[in-house]
């Protein structure tokens, strides 16, 4: 599967978790429709929450997130205000029944423990909450402690992904993320000792000054903390969307074919180290349950990657946080400003978005089939969405460059990824994506 294709690998492609994706977003859509979803949802329908931070302590120059430094403590505070505001107004119009709760952020760390305590119980109060729910954070090391670590513990997380990136410490230099080693093996330790037993680990390949010894020393250590599930992504830089990646040495980052190589690179030493691959940049242990769905066809795609969630509906909670709905895709407003003023005027605080159409629904379940499982059968998915089987046949002449090159097979209606075509899984499915064109908004193939 190691073929560098430098005319496919250097193509920017969305990463397709909604389709359609963030690009297809216009204002609109927003609280109206936002409102509506939520209320049409049938009673004890199953739906996940993500809840936004968008504060770092410090900042990191490759972060692409919608994030900013805490700066004054009362900022914080007026923040979680408004998005308790917002909580109890998605609350009281929402018949569903919450099964998982993310964090992401930013840093939910970012919140003091006695904070993130509170708008967890608040979250418990206010929803009808699963009795197995499952609670995840997205957590940066560098402030994390024993007294933390039993905070969220006793807020109910059951996983938690740390942003590790790298181990090398030059490298960590040039992102402005100073987080050694031994830092990082405390607060894997002080996390098992509270209970907390399924840790994730987000790592990076082709970043500034990176190179295969740095990805072979970095998966070393990795190894070595054993974590339930290891995503390793590529480092996507957009200094012209991005100001904070200004910071960051065009001259220092890998050219494609290094890029590639360290993509491939960390790939091999996960599987033979016992990890399954999941999707194109998703690894996980055996016994995890990412990797049984994966195994038994109900792995998910979302905002929050591949995922074994099986939720109807995400709610997005916070500045900038996007619910998934099956007929909606919606965008909370990203101003942190404006999102506390939506937030007071009524709570439902979308911004922008798209209704997904029949058509939109239909192709984004090829995507994720395809993304997920490697393969998917046309003629099935239409006859589930009711839809004419040719409507999709008509696109695989544009399939026929894949088919070329032995990255994938069509058979009838049958359409199979190629091991050789694994890492450009998400450039055949843009084939099914009737918006798309190349566009450099979207991050590198690989």
């Amino acid at each position: 599967m190691h073929q560098y294709l430098p005319d496919l690998a250097t193509q920017t492609v969305p990463r397709y978790t909604s389709y359609p994706t963030a690009a297809e977003f216009h204002d609109g859509v927003g609280a109206i429709e936002q409102h509506a979803a939520a209320t049409a949802l049938a009673p004890h329908t199953p739906v996940s929450l993500y809840v936004h931070i968008p504060y770092c302590h410090e900042i990191c120059w490759y972060c692409g997130c919608n994030t900013g430094a805490i700066g004054r403590s009362d900022r914080l505070a007026a923040y979680l205000a408004a998005l308790e505001q917002e909580i109890d107004a998605v609350a009281a119009a929402l018949r569903g029944r919450v099964t998982a709760i993310h964090f992401g952020g930013g840093s939910p760390n970012a919140l003091s423990s006695a904070q993130f305590v509170a708008l967890t119980a608040r979250l418990r109060m206010r929803f009808d909450c699963a009795e197995n729910l499952e609670i995840a954070a997205e957590l940066d090391p560098r402030t994390l402690n024993a007294t933390y670590a039993a905070a969220l513990a006793l807020s109910g997380v059951t996983r938690v992904s740390l942003g590790v990136q790298t181990f090398a410490p030059a490298i960590q230099a040039r992102i402005n993320r100073h987080q050694p080693l031994a830092l990082v093996q405390r607060v894997v330790g002080e996390l098992r000792a509270a209970g907390i037993a399924r840790i994730n680990f987000d790592l990076l390949y082709g970043l500034p000054g990176q190179d295969k010894a740095d990805v072979v020393e970095t998966i070393a250590a990795t190894l070595a903390l054993a974590p339930n599930r290891i995503a390793l992504f590529g480092y996507a830089h957009m200094p012209r969307l991005l100001p904070r990646q200004r910071m960051i040495d065009n001259a220092e980052l890998p050219d494609g074919p290094a890029r590639f190589a360290q993509h491939m690179l960390g790939h091999d030493l996960l599987v033979s180290a016992g990890y399954e691959a999941i999707g194109f940049d998703h690894f996980a242990r055996p016994d995890d349950s990412l990797a049984r769905a994966a195994a038994e066809g109900r792995l998910r795609r979302n905002f929050q990657g591949f995922t074994d969630e099986s939720a109807e509906a995400i709610i997005g909670l916070g500045a900038s946080a996007i619910s998934h709905y099956p007929g909606l895709l919606v965008q909370n407003e990203k101003h942190v400003g404006r999102y506390r003023l939506r937030a007071a005027n009524g709570g439902f605080s979308g911004a922008r978005g798209v209704v997904r159409s029949a058509d939109d629904r239909l192709r984004g379940a090829v995507i994720e089939r395809l993304l997920c499982d490697g393969a998917v059968d046309l003629g099935d998915l239409a006859g589930r969405y009711g839809a004419p089987v040719m409507a999709l046949m008509e696109l695989l002449p544009s399939l026929a460059r894949f088919v070329a090159r032995d990255l994938i097979a069509v058979t009838n209606t049958h359409v199979t990824v190629l091991p050789a075509g694994l890492p450009y899984a998400r450039l055949i499915a843009a084939a099914f994506d009737r918006y798309r064109t190349p566009a450099p908004r979207f991050s590198r193939a690989i």
